[in-house]
This record gives C-alpha cells, structure tokens and sequence, in this order.
C-alpha cells in the first residue's frame, strides 16, 4: 500500500476563464491561469478496475481548483492565516457523543478513512485545529458532523479549509484501491432543495450535473447518483440556516438515511431550533472558537511591514494586554478580515481605539463594514487599476442589496433583474429598433412585389405591428422567470437528430411523388429537399427540448407544446473541460444558445417559401423574405424571449436611471472577484450577511457619479 507520503500534486492547469463562483464559479473566457491545486495521479502501467474510479479523481481535481481558487480570494492559504480552533459543542443540537463515535456498538456505519484512527470520546475531549477537525471527519463512526457557531465566526471558512485538507489526504494515495475508499468533497448549498419532493441522493445528482462539467451530457447525472450511492462523495452542506424553520427540519430528517458522509454547516441559534424538531442521527456538533487575540494581532502583523507604523504597533499592542470593544470585534474573522482590507499600511488604524467613537463592538464591525467596499476598490500597489470606481461598486452593491431586502432573500438570481424596473423604456426602445431594422426588408420585398397606395400603408403598419409583439415578450420577462435548462446536449441528442432527418427524408419525398401529379410546372426535386429541411429541424427543436424557441414562430410553432411540461432546471454550458459552473457561466451560454437558436430558426422559417418565392419570382424576392423571416423570428425566438438578453437590456436601463455599470452580470463578477460577493450556482450572494444588511439599510446615495467603469 502507498502512504500518505508519496503524494503528487500537479500545477499548471489550464482551464477557461479568469480565476473565478460561489461554489461553482469559473467563467468561459480562453485566459490561461497557473494555480497549484490537488490532483491524483495513478502510477504508471496501473489501471483502475472500476471505472467509476477516473471519475472521482476528475472531480476530485475539479473540486480542488474551484476551492483552492476560492480559498484564495478569501485569503485563507495565507502564509498566516487565522488559525480554526473548535470544541464539541455544549448547545442542544446533536445526540450524545456515544452515537457518534459508535464506541463499544457492534458495527460502526462508516470505516474510519485510510490512514486515520477512528475517533473516540477522549480524542474529542480537548477540541483542537483544523488538522484535528480533518481526523475527527474522518475517523468519525456516523459520518455526521455538524459545524455551529455564532454568524461571522468563520463557519464557511472552516468548512472551506477542511474541505483542502481532505482533498490533500485523498491526494496523498497513489494506490487507486485505497484512493477509492477516500470519498470526494463536495460543498453545495442547501438552497433549493425540497426534501418531499426528492431524496437527498436525487438533489445532489441533479446539483453535481449542473455545477460541474465532467456530470454533463449522456450518462453524467447516472454517474453523479453512483457516486454518491456507493459512498464516493462527501457532502460539504452550507446554509442550513438561511432555510425557514420547517424546512429546515425536513432537510435534518431527509439528510438521516444518506449514504455518505455529510457536513452540515449552521448557524449555532439556527441549530438550536432545528434540533427542537429533528436531529441528524449520529452527529458530532462542533462549534467554532472566537479568534483569541494574540491570532488576531499575529494575523494583522504578518501583512505589515517588519517596522510597523506606530499606529498598527499601539493596536497590536493594547489587544494583547487590554479588553475593550475593539478587542471583542476581533474575535470574529470577519472584522480582523475587515480590519486587514480597510486599513493600509500606514492607515490611522489606531482611531478604532477611541472609546468615545467606537463604544461598542458593534460599532467597530459597523464602521469597517461601511468601508469595505471602499477598500476591495481601491487600488493596490502591484495590482491593476479597477475597473470601477470605489463610489459606482458602492452605489450598486447598495441598490443590490436594497432589493434583496425588499424580496426578503440573500440569492441575487440574475435573471429576476428585468423585473427590478419598469420595463416600459425598454420596451419602447425594442419597439422602434425592432419596426425600423427588421420590417424594412419586408416592406421593400411587398413594394417590389405591389408597389401600389395601400402596400405603401400596410408595409409600415405591419412593421410597427411585429415591433410591438417583439416588444411585448420583452415586457413579459419582468415577471420572475424560471431558467430554461434547454442546452445544446439537451437538443441535439442523437435520437432527436434521428427523429428530425426522418420526418425531413419522409416530408420531402412524399412531396416529390405528391406535387408533379398536381402541377404541371413543378420545382427541381432538390428544392423540395431543400424547403422541407424546416420540417426536421422543427422535430428536433421540438422533440429536443427547444419548444419555446419555436413556440411563437409561424408555421414552426404546430406540435410545440407537447414537451412543455419538461421539467426546468438552468441552462448549461457545454463541455469543454472539466470544471465548476459560475453565474456568468450560465449567463453567456444562455445568451449565446438562445441567440444561435433564434437565428436558426428564422433561417427555417425562410426556407419554407423563400426558395420558392426565388425560383418563381426573381432570386432577389426569395432574398428579402430570407432576411425578413431571420430577422423578425431571431428578434422574436432569440432576443425578445432571452433572459439574458433581458437582463442585459434591463442593466443598461439601470446605469441611466441608478448610476449602476452598463455591464452589470460582469461588475457582480467582478464584485466576486474582490470577495463582497459569492457565487452559488448560478446565484450571486454576499459573502457577509452582515455586510448586505450593513449596505442595505443605509440607503442609496443619490446622483449617479459613474466615472471610473468601463
């Protein structure tokens, strides 16, 4: 057996997108990134004998760059970083300790991992770091562990870290049997989930599926649920505590019968009330310590120069021998993270020492958090000029976090956006561009065709007619949408390409035999093959999932309806490597399949008469309607019924009526970027609760002041 210690890591991954999620958070752009991140790597000549094998260590790659990423916009790979320090919990949340450690029970429900000691109750008796939280997690007898503490006590973190650490042990095992046996982390949030609906093992498939590309396409969610189902996944679950209260009961109660391991991530006070109603059979609660101040002013000296400003040394110096508000601030790594960011080197960090101004804790974390967002735009030595203004990141995240406020909800959904405002302007905007761009091939294909008084009328009028229509799906939109997880894979499978060629090969042989005993003067028969394409195209749209492309366009529309009822999920890029899945991950490709779509439709659509109309009137007539039918059913199929298209129409509408950036799916990325924001999913979130509600209540500062974006 190979040990721990013939670990191999790999750097140099190559993947698309600049760093980036939330869990799940890297973007598509073709930029090369070098990062260390863990990997597994067999020995040469060896071969896995179960082929499930070369998929869990893909994952377990994927997952490893996501987090490492993810780790380091946190800062927590630091030379330094705040150390975790946790105990078991005395709160009522969990059963005896006895259950979970399975000691002297006949059979324990999870094996202690290789190269770790099942845990006892002594081992647990004095709590410990975070190399003893990973033995804990992995010797524990239930495989159930819950992580409590206060809110800003570093929960996520922790989780985050721990999370590294057993990727790295996963790692350490060149032997594929033994590797086998050390399950892959996953941290997903619990949001979403409906425990009547499915059962814990369904959810996390269909999660897997759509945050990682390796789960995509043909078999990938069958994969996902094996993987889960033969123990080969751990769950790293996060926001327990942002559920109601029965519902999180239900999820505590549907999480018992799991088949993996699970950590389950809460708040203590959430915790508390959940475990009045339902208790997760077998769990280990661990609560997080407050940072003891000699970490914290090791922490803040660590970033400093050797000769410190006296100002930093007179902080650093009164948290080791005094009390105070400052001192019980810093006990959360979020304000020592807070303190770090706002302060430079030679800021006049020792104000926050002034009792008179600062009498509270709470007025200590208050005043960082107000200038967070100052801090994450400011620019630093050695690092690129931002791309937006410290006071236009600020008047946005303010407005952002006033509508979640007003929605009652942390997730930043960026396809509610069009209903953030009025849609009246865009729609009217639509409206003309559409009449003017789309219905002048039309009119002048009618004058060519009758160039009388009333087509010079009805040209215009029908222009203005299709603008409106165009316009009104625009307004539609406003209304909260679910995300269409209509995709490429999901389209154009095999069958349905299959299906579509049929019904074309069948449409336009029955009109070669069918039409010359009708006519005397017919078309070539290719030209039957030709106009009849449409046909088959439609069977696959239809049959494919693309329903709703087609189901406004003329003549394409007829049989759409009979998959409407397919359930929705998001959409999902295509597989290009293997790796998480962000929120502009799922803007772009919405944006770009919904367009291509759109735009192949109308190409339909003109096949239907346009070759005809060029063969029986003049090669120029069959040309305008080609482009009248592609513009006005791409307008139609692919913009007017585009989520993100919408939400990019809406932004512009925000810059000119908030001060917000004309880009705004890119500024939350950006956000991300300087850790204000996370990503879950395809779901925005502030990485603090207490900074949305910092920013929130303040209010929006008035008059727009967009120097600085671009």
């Amino acid at each position: 057996m190979t040990g721990p210690g013939d670990a191999d890591s790999v750097s140099g991954n190559s993947f698309h997108g600049p760093t980036a999620f939330q869990a799940g958070d890297h973007n598509t752009q073709n930029v090369h990134h070098h990062i260390t991140h863990i990997t597994q790597t067999a020995p040469a000549g060896s071969q896995a004998e179960d082929p499930l094998d070369a998929t869990a260590d893909e994952l377990a790659r994927a997952v490893g760059v996501q987090w490492q990423e993810e780790a380091g916009l946190r800062r927590l790979l630091e030379p330094a970083p705040l150390p975790v320090r946790w105990r078991v919990s005395e709160r009522k949340v969990a059963g005896r300790i006895g259950g979970a450690t399975a000691e002297g029970a006949a059979r324990a429900r999870f094996v202690a991992l290789p190269g770790l000691a099942p845990v006892t109750r002594a081992q647990l008796r004095d709590g410990g770091g975070l190399a003893e939280l990973h033995a804990v997690y992995g010797g524990l007898a239930s495989g159930r562990l819950l992580v409590v503490g206060p809110p800003a006590a570093g929960k996520t973190a922790a989780a985050v870290l721990l999370l590294l650490d057993a990727l790295a042990h996963r790692a350490a095992w060149t032997e594929p049997a033994e590797r086998a046996r050390v399950p892959v982390p996953v941290l997903l949030s619990l949001d979403g989930w409906n425990p009547a609906a499915e059962t814990v093992t369904d959810w996390a498939a269909d999660r897997l599926t759509r945050a990682y590309t390796l789960f995509h396409g043909r078999g990938g969610r069958t994969r996902a649920r094996h993987l889960l189902e033969q123990g080969r996944i751990s769950l790293f679950l996060d926001g327990l505590d942002e559920v109601t209260g029965a519902l999180r009961g239900a999820m505590v109660s549907a999480l018992d019968p799991a088949p993996f391991r699970l950590v389950v991530v809460s708040r203590a006070r959430e915790a508390v009330l959940t475990a009045r109603k339902a208790r997760l059979g077998g769990a280990l609660a661990v609560e997080i310590l407050p940072v003891r101040p000699a970490d914290a002013a090791g922490y803040l000296l660590n970033r400093l120069p050797s000769a410190p400003s006296p100002a930093w040394r007179e902080l650093t110096g009164r948290l080791l021998t005094e009390t105070g508000p400052l001192a019980t601030a810093l006990t959360g790594p979020l304000a020592v993270a807070l303190l770090r960011d706002v302060y430079g080197d030679d800021g006049p960090v020792d104000e926050l020492l002034d009792a008179a101004r600062f009498p509270t804790p709470a007025a200590v974390e208050n005043h960082l958090l107000d200038h967070a967002v100052a801090a994450a735009y400011t620019r630093r030595p050695g690092h690129p000029r931002p791309r937006y203004s410290a006071a236009t990141a600020e008047r946005t995240l303010r407005y952002v976090a006033a509508r979640l406020a007003r929605e009652d909800t942390r997730d930043l959904r960026w396809w509610h956006i069009p209903g953030w405002t009025g849609h009246r302007p865009r729609m009217i905007a639509v409206w003309i561009v559409s009449a003017l761009v789309c219905g002048a091939p039309g009119m002048i294909m009618a004058w060519r065709l009758d160039p009388t008084p009333l087509i010079a009328v009805l040209g215009p009028l029908a222009a203005i007619g299709g603008g409106y229509a165009v316009a009104r799906r625009v307004a539609e939109l406003s209304v909260p949408q679910p995300l269409s997880s209509a995709g490429w894979r999901d389209i154009f499978t095999r069958e349905t390409v299959l299906s579509g060629i049929a019904q074309w090969l069948v449409v336009g042989t029955a009109l070669c035999w069918v039409v010359p005993l009708l006519r005397d003067r017919v078309p070539p028969y290719w030209l039957w093959y030709l106009i009849t394409l449409p046909f088959g195209f439609t069977e696959v749209l239809v049959t494919g999932r693309g329903y709703d492309i087609v189901s406004r366009a003329p003549f394409l529309s007829v049989g759409s309806g009979r998959y409407a009822k397919v359930r929705e999920s998001y959409a999902r890029p295509s597989v290009v490597d293997t790796r998480s899945v962000g929120p502009r991950d799922v803007w772009r490709h919405h944006l770009g399949l919904r367009l291509f779509l759109g735009l192949l439709t109308g190409f339909a659509l003109a096949l239907y008469v346009g070759p005809l109309l060029a063969w029986a009137q003049s090669p120029l007539q069959g040309v305008l309607f080609g482009l009248t039918a592609v513009l006005w059913t791409g307008v139609a199929s692919g913009l007017a019924g585009n989520l993100a298209a919408a939400t990019a129409l809406t932004a512009v509408q925000l810059h000119y009526e908030e001060g917000t950036p004309v880009r705004l799916v890119h500024f939350l990325e950006d956000a991300r970027r300087r850790n204000l924001l996370r990503a879950t999913g395809p779901v925005y979130q502030f990485r603090h609760a207490r900074l949305q509600e910092r920013l929130a209540g303040e209010g929006r500062p008035t008059g727009r002041g967009t120097g600085g974006e671009r």
